[in-house]
């Protein structure tokens, strides 16, 4: 990582980002997705892992909280500071009255980046974090994109700072998909690219699980996903 902590932000000022479509469709889905994907045991676990590595009182970062279910709430009960964000109204909606406790914004990662609106320098800078979790958001970038946030979410963490994220192994890249009678865009890698692709962020992987999860909807296939439990390095 550069020391003026700009290094390889350049790239979001190339890109077109289309996030077209991604938005409507999690508000159309609303509180189906909790009814969609119950029983979350994998985020669940990995959430108590963050919950319980994090000093007391924490601040934490929740990208694409959703519904806020399960894991700002897992983290506000235990006490830590949690701020969400999510690019779909609903969600953020559904997320305020289920976790009042927490700060939620309409806000894409990308506007987190060094002198973007909520990044650091930015008009509305949300500041720095002792913890960041990304469960399943990531994978609703294109793959261009997610290396460059994994970069944002470096710079917003303390030194030593945690990342729990998780994402679905596959090897596809911007790709539809039906979901809940929508259609969303998705992207995966496979486990020793991921890997790859977190260390080259600045990040160091302290822990790893698997989970095999067969969604309650029909339209929605089993997925193998990836759960990463990191470690900011400087």
């Amino acid at each position: 990582m550069s020391g003026d902590g700009h290094h390889g932000y350049e790239a979001y000022g190339r890109l077109e980002i289309d996030r077209s479509g991604q938005a409507e469709a999690f508000d159309a889905i609303g509180d189906r997705y909790d009814e969609a994907f119950p029983h979350k045991d994998g985020q669940l676990r990995s959430g108590q892992w963050l919950t319980d590595a994090l000093p007391r009182g924490a601040r934490v970062l929740d990208i694409g909280s959703g519904t806020g279910v399960p894991t700002a709430r897992q983290l506000s009960d235990a006490g830590h500071e949690v701020v969400g964000i999510d690019i779909s109204p609903g969600m953020l909606k559904i997320a305020r009255d289920q976790v009042p406790e927490g700060t939620f914004h309409l806000v894409d990662v990308a506007q987190l980046r060094p002198g973007a609106p909520y990044g650091p320098g930015g008009a509305h800078d949300l500041g720095t974090f002792d913890g960041v979790s990304a469960y399943f958001s990531l994978l609703m970038l294109p793959r261009v994109e997610i290396p460059l946030a994994l970069r944002t979410v470096h710079g917003l963490l303390k030194p030593d700072g945690l990342l729990a994220l998780a994402m679905v192994e596959a090897d596809v890249d911007d790709f539809s998909i039906p979901f809940l009678g929508n259609t969303i865009r998705v992207s995966g890698y496979l486990r020793d690219e991921l890997r790859q692709v977190v260390h080259d962020a600045g990040f160091d992987i302290i822990g790893e699980d698997s989970h095999t999860y067969a969604p309650a909807s029909t339209d929605v296939p089993p997925e193998l996903q990836i759960f990463l439990h990191c470690r900011r390095r400087a």
